[in-house]
Parts: C-alpha cells; sequence; structure tokens
C-alpha cells in the first residue's frame, strides 16, 4: 500500500484517530501561527487601525478560504468512499476530475476578490480609518484564492487516502517562510499591510506546489496518467455535489461572522481590535476541534465505503471524549491567562483592547465543547455523504448570528459584548442539533453493504 496511503477500515480506532489527527493538528497549528504572526506584526509595526483593518476583512476571507475548502472537502470525502469499497480505479479519476472542478472555481473566486473588493468592504460597513488597509490586503489575499483553492484539493485528496503528514511537511515549510518574509517586507521595506498579505500569498503557493511535486512522485494515486484525464461528467457531478454543499455551508457560515463583523464595526476601532485579537485567539483554540472533524471525515468516508457502520459510532464517541477533554482545559487557560495572551497582539497603549478581548474569550470558552460537537459531528456526517445536513447546519449558524445579534443589541441594549455572547450562543444551538442529527439522521438506513474489492497493495503495485 505504501506509507502515504493509510486504510482505515481496519484496526484500532483509537490508534486510527490518533495517528492521523496528530500531524494535521500540528498542521493547522502552524498554519494559525503564522497566520497569527500577520496580526502581531501588524499590531506592532504597522498599528492599531492597521490590526483592526485586517481584522475587518477576517471574515470575507474566511469566506473565500470556505469555499476552497468546502470544495476540496466535497472532493476528499468521493476520493475516501471510492478508496474504502476498493474502487480504486475511481480513485484516480476522481483525482484527475478535481483538477477540472478546482481551476475552475478557484479562478472564479479570485476574479471576485480582487475585482470586487471595494463594493464589499463598503457594503461591510467597514470603518473609514481602515477602509484603504482592508482593500489593500483584501485585493491580495482575495485576489490569488486560485492557490488556496489547489493546496485545499490537494491536501484533502492525501487525506481521504490516509496522508496526512505529507501537508503538514509542506505548511511548516510555509509557515517558516511566511514568518521571514513578514519581517522582511513589513519591518525592513515598510511595505505595511501590503507586505503582509505577499507573505501571505507566497506562502500558500509554496505550499500549494510542494505537496502537488510530492503527491506525484510518492502517492501511486496522484501518478495520474494521460487517459486518467479524460473528462468524466459523472465524476464531475459527484464532486460538485458533494463539494457544493459544504462550500455553501461554510459560505454561509463566513457571511454571518460577515454580518457579525459589521456589527462589532459599529462599536469602533478599539472594539474592532480586541475582536479581532479574540478572532485570532480562538481560530487556533478551534485548530484541535478542526482537525478531529477532517479526521472523521476521512474515517467516516472510507468506513462508509466498506460499509463498516459501528465504526462510524465507535469513532463518535472516542471524538467527543477528546473535545470534552480539551475544552475543560481551554476553559481553565482562557480564565487564567486570557489578559497575557490578548496583550500579545497589541502594545502598551491597547489596556482596553485587553480588557475587552480577554473579557469576550471568558464568556465564549464555556461554549467549546458545543463548538466541538460541531466539528466532531458535521465531519462524520460529511464522510458518509449527508451534505445536504451541511446546509442546514449553516442556515442555522446564519440564523443564531444574525438572530442573537439583533436581540441582544436592538432589544436588550447589549453592549460591546453582545459579539462574543453571540458567537458562544450560536454554537450551543448549531451543536446540539448537530449531535441529534448524527444519532437520528436518515444516513443510518442507507449505509451500502460491506464490501471490498481487490487488495489495496496489489492495487498500488499495479498503479
Amino acid at each position: 500500500m505504501g506509507k502515504n496511503v493509510r486504510d482505515m477500515t481496519s484496526g484500532n480506532i483509537w490508534g486510527h484517530l490518533i495517528w492521523f489527527t496528530i500531524p494535521l493538528l500540528t498542521g493547522t497549528i502552524f498554519q494559525q501561527l503564522y497566520n497569527m504572526v500577520d496580526t502581531i506584526i501588524v499590531g506592532h509595526y504597522v498599528g492599531t487601525t492597521a490590526l483592526g483593518a485586517v481584522g475587518s476583512i477576517g471574515s470575507l476571507n474566511f469566506l473565500f478560504f470556505s469555499l476552497c475548502s468546502g470544495l476540496g472537502s466535497g472532493i476528499g470525502i468521493l476520493v475516501a468512499q471510492y478508496f474504502g469499497g476498493g474502487e480504486h480505479g475511481k480513485v484516480k479519476s476522481a483525482v484527475a476530475q478535481a483538477i477540472y472542478v478546482t481551476l475552475a472555481a478557484g479562478l472564479l473566486m479570485s476574479c471576485i476578490g480582487a475585482f470586487l473588493a471595494r463594493p464589499i468592504l463598503t457594503l461591510q460597513n467597514t470603518p473609514p480609518e481602515n477602509f484603504e488597509y482592508a482593500l489593500t490586503y483584501m485585493r491580495i489575499v482575495c485576489g490569488f484564492s486560485f492557490i488556496n483553492a489547489v493546496y485545499n484539493s490537494v491536501s484533502s485528496i492525501m487525506r481521504s487516502l490516509g496522508d496526512s503528514k505529507t501537508p503538514l511537511k509542506f505548511l511548516m515549510l510555509a509557515s517558516v517562510v511566511n514568518i521571514v518574509l513578514d519581517l522582511l517586507f513589513v519591518v525592513v521595506f515598510k511595505w505595511g499591510v501590503a507586505g503582509v498579505a505577499i507573505a501571505t500569498v507566497i506562502s500558500q503557493f509554496i505550499s500549494a506546489t510542494g505537496s502537488i511535486i510530492y503527491g506525484y512522485r510518492h502517492n501511486p494515486y496522484m501518478r495520474l496518467k494521460k487517459e486518467d484525464f479524460k473528462v468524466n461528467p459523472m465524476i464531475i457531478k459527484r464532486e460538485v455535489m458533494m463539494g457544493l454543499p459544504l462550500a455553501l455551508q461554510s459560505s454561509t457560515i463566513a457571511i454571518s461572522c460577515v454580518v457579525l463583523q459589521r456589527v462589532v464595526n459599529g462599536f469602533g476601532s478599539t472594539v474592532a481590535a480586541a475582536y479581532t485579537a479574540s478572532n485570532k485567539i480562538e481560530q487556533l483554540v478551534q485548530q484541535p476541534f478542526n482537525t478531529l472533524g477532517v479526521t472523521m471525515s476521512t474515517f467516516a468516508g472510507q468506513n462508509y465505503g466498506a460499509g463498516k457502520r459501528e465504526r462510524v459510532y465507535s469513532a463518535a464517541r472516542r471524538g467527543m471524549v477528546l473535545v470534552g477533554g480539551f475544552s475543560l482545559l481551554m476553559v481553565i487557560v482562557m480564565y487564567t491567562l486570557g489578559p497575557v495572551i490578548v496583550g500579545g497582539f497589541v502594545d502598551d497603549t491597547g489596556a482596553e483592547v485587553i480588557k475587552i478581548g480577554s473579557a469576550g474569550l471568558r464568556f465564549t470558552s464555556l461554549m467549546y465543547i458545543f463548538l466541538g460537537a460541531i466539528y466532531v459531528m458535521r465531519g462524520l456526517l460529511n464522510g458518509v455523504g449527508d451534505v445536504k445536513f451541511a446546509l442546514i447546519n449553516g442556515g442555522v449558524e446564519v440564523a443564531g448570528r444574525i438572530g442573537f445579534a439583533l436581540l441582544l443589541i436592538q432589544v436588550f441594549n447589549v453592549n460591546h459584548m453582545a459579539a462574543w455572547y453571540t458567537n458562544g450562543l450560536t454554537w450551543s444551538i448549531t451543536g446540539i442539533i448537530s449531535v441529534l442529527r448524527f444519532v437520528f439522521g436518515g444516513w443510518r438506513h442507507r449505509f451500502p453493504k460491506a464490501h471490498k474489492e481487490a487488495s489495496n497493495t496489489a492495487v498500488a503495485k499495479s498503479n
């Protein structure tokens, strides 16, 4: 089978979950760390106004990233199901068709990010003092979304085949490059926000091209031949049908975050900076949940293809144990070290930013267990092909963020803390609904019969 392919349809479940998650988690933490470096360097070397500007497009950046990630996840789920079911010829065909789907969607998003940045930021009610900084950052980072789309698709395919280590290697390399370029472009060349954005794009390009080259050389399913590139409408349709609901789910959630960001912007640049800092921290906190969700998706996809339903249930129980333990640890951290952590994003003049940001983190940390449940259950449901729930899930988050924000501010006259309250309450409702869907959803009755065709080893060698 080879070291770059891992069959999760047999063997110890704890072992598969832990050994697959650890490299994935390490990689996403590195990714978040170099995103945090952007924020820290902007806050210290460009100023609080620029920090608020980068934060003000955080939700928009997340929207573009979510579209790329959702599309890649759909492709990966289909590959995992084919692989788990022993349909190895279809695996290679799915990899080839992913190239067409990814490039078409990625280029479309790049055009939107580059040419519609100004009207989008205007609609978002970006503060005047932040506007030009935000415009520069968005045009560069979102304008090169096709690079992000390529990387997400390639890494999702690798993970669907059980290889979570290769994406880690190139993310670590990209992280180091990003930090060096941040310091060079901002501190030395004085390029400001533009320098941070350019460093991010270059780093993404390195991780994308590195993963493609390595995958072609070392993964038998990515070593494509001319005949693999023959257009297969059926597989393209399935990739789109898998990826589109996930992309729409992520994008609707991102849109709700954009709406909430508009609310935050209305409280001024100090609150915007505090919200930016707390968001960056929580993006890091969410990575164990996110990576566990990706692991669940891969595990469920392979076992769904193999017809092994009980292994999916067992993975769900183990996943929630991990979520509970980490959530408790994070509550302790936020209540004891919150001000210190937020303080890392601002200079000595940011006392009010630290006060607001740390208070927000204390509240939202109490809801982390629900946030973890969202990731675990969503990953499992996506893996077994219940992608329609993705739209329901996204709709609940949109309704929660918009509804709670209006209720807290317009009805109860809550101050700027309404933004953090809104996030926490939205996670709670969405998490409960996700658990109910997994426990009672119709996917259980559509599980395929267990089957296995030719051995993975024989197929890998033949390729």
